[in-house]
């Protein structure tokens, strides 16, 4: 039987405060004494750690938890021993490169930093851990120690790192300690998203018990700020189980087109269908349509876990198109039971590369048709995501873009923000959510955004107004690539000057008109237009040039 290593390093400069971590090391030893369940659990303690023991204490003895009692200093570092006795600092990005690096080693499946202000180390070292524990300010000895005998009291009784979490707090709670607070907890949104771990990286905030996940990127699957399009969600689970399913979300810009795509596939997954996950369209492969598609079949080969034989399946008589084809319907397609489902982001990636792109996605078509008479091919079913609209020049009956499910995903609806602006634990009035929507409207990275910072503290609703439209605002990224696109296009930038120069909805050309609603700058009023916000309008005046 392979037991659970757990290694617990500890540290007590001869020039910090005196810690009384023998003790704590003794009720871990005492728990693990009583469990009923102490054989699958092995206990490595090394004292007195120096930095260059706490990398051979890893690579040795490769544990899957790490536990660190000792002193922390926030952003200067986690305290460890020095040759002379005295601590020296390990500084977050080291400690965070260290990490990465032990990563490609051995596996640790959580790390417990139970040390003064280590919330920042936690940070650092996330992307690479399952689940992280750290302390989010000081943290007494007695409080350290209760949360270590109610953490691996429920750890040792077969219970899980959350429930063992749960439980380490309310340890002290229980002594009356008002530091129950102090622990935070990560879980790597990677745990619960089988989807596409080696593109994700996802990063939380705890703040008052509550888990903010970061705004960067898609929604983690067990996030509580997801909020759901009833609707869009249901439509689409229904139809990705019908063979040879085909399904096209189109939206501008973080409105959520990952987030619903990794939802479609987890659905899938649940169905015990297999899926793939691809955003990340290299320009090396781009080069020209033979290495694009080889380097396609490799990537879905590595994703389903099957070993890649493009040299066996592509012939130098055939063309690129067949060969590929070949490669999926005479071998991954018959290497898997179930269904494989293709989640293909960000797409229109591919659209300036016109050969690649007319070929790749008359390629899709027709796997999309083959899928209602060929059995193998019903195997396959298709979820495809894009901003922009399709510029590519394709035969009617060549494109995937006018074929099976269409989605597309927009603002959040009112009751939608309320919904929220709540589970961010803002109790806000009527017209502090008008004020907010009269800057953002109900854009879903915007809103966000703000509200992430809001609940946070670092910002209050009428800070946040000031500045958004402003180059020191959170926004600066996101409106400068729209600026640069307005800037090299005169049409479209004329047309949007226009539009934010106006106080009523204006009418402009079709053509720029659904250029600029397809990028999600403006919304229709009839057969008028206006800017979709506030903070459109504010900041265009502002930086767009005659």
């Amino acid at each position: 039987m392979n037991r659970k290593k757990i290694l617990i390093l500890t540290a007590n400069p001869s020039n910090t405060q005196p810690l009384r971590l023998s003790e704590e090391v003794r009720e871990i030893k005492s728990a693990w004494e009583r469990s009923l369940k102490r054989e699958q659990f092995e206990i490595i303690v090394e004292e007195a750690v120096r930095t260059k023991e706490l990398r051979r204490a890893l690579l040795t003895h490769k544990p899957q938890i790490l536990h660190f009692s000792g002193h922390g200093g926030g952003e200067q570092g986690l305290v460890l021993m020095g040759d002379s006795g005295n601590g020296v600092l390990i500084t977050p990005d080291a400690l965070s490169r260290f990490f990465k690096a032990i990563k490609d080693i051995f596996t640790i499946e959580t790390v417990l930093l139970n040390a003064c202000y280590s919330e920042v180390q936690a940070e650092g070292i996330y992307p690479y851990i399952n689940y992280i524990i750290g302390m989010s300010k000081a943290i007494g000895d007695k409080a350290a120690t209760q949360f270590s005998i109610g953490f691996y009291d429920t750890l040792f009784n077969g219970e899980s790192i959350e429930n063992a979490f749960a439980l380490g707090c309310n340890a002290i709670e229980l002594e009356n300690i008002p530091e129950y607070l102090t622990p935070v907890f990560r879980k790597s949104s990677l745990m619960s998203n089988p989807i596409s771990p080696k593109t994700q990286s996802q990063t939380t905030v705890i703040c008052d018990n509550v888990i903010f996940d970061n705004i960067d990127g898609q929604v983690p699957l067990n996030s509580p700020f997801y909020i759901e399009r009833p609707e869009v969600e249901i439509k689409c689970y229904e139809f990705i189980v019908q063979p040879g399913a085909l399904i096209r979300i189109k939206a501008p810009r973080k409105m959520g087109k990952t987030s619903l795509m990794s939802r479609i596939l987890y659905h899938a997954k649940k169905q015990g269908y297999h899926t793939a996950f691809l955003n990340l369209w290299s320009k090396e492969n781009l080069t020209d349509l033979n290495t694009f598609l080889q380097g396609f079949c490799a990537i879905i080969s590595e994703e389903l876990g099957v070993e890649e034989q493009i040299d066996k399946y592509w012939k130098t008589r055939l063309s690129s198109q067949i060969n590929c084809n070949n490669y999926f319907k005479k071998y991954l397609l018959k290497a898997i039971e179930t269904p494989l489902v293709l989640g293909l982001d960000d797409i229109d990636q591919i659209f300036p590369y016109t050969e690649i792109a007319q070929e790749f996605f008359g390629l899709l078509r027709a796997w999309h048709e083959n899928g209602k008479n060929e059995e193998i091919w019903q195997k396959l079913r298709l979820v495809i995501a894009h901003s922009q609209e399709v510029y590519v020049s394709l035969k009617v009956n060549q494109s995937p873009f006018n074929v099976g499910l269409s989605i597309e995903i927009g603002e959040f609806n009112p009751a939608q923000i309320q919904e929220l602006i709540q589970r961010h634990r803002l109790n806000w009035s009527e017209a502090e959510i008008e004020k907010l929507k009269g800057m953002i409207d109900g854009h879903p990275y915007l809103l966000r955004t703000a509200l992430y910072q809001i609940a946070k503290g670092d910002l209050t609703l009428e800070q946040f107004l000031q500045v958004a439209p402003t180059d020191e605002g959170l926004f600066g990224d996101f409106l400068y690539h729209y600026l640069l696109v307005l800037e090299d296009d005169k049409l479209l930038k004329t047309a949007m000057q226009q539009v934010i120069e106006s106080d009523v909805p204006v009418k402009l050309d079709s053509v720029q008109a659904f250029k600029l609603r397809s990028m999600g700058l403006i919304e229709s009023k009839g057969n008028e237009v206006q800017s979709l916000c506030n903070l459109y309008r504010l900041y265009f005046q502002e930086h767009l040039s005659d």
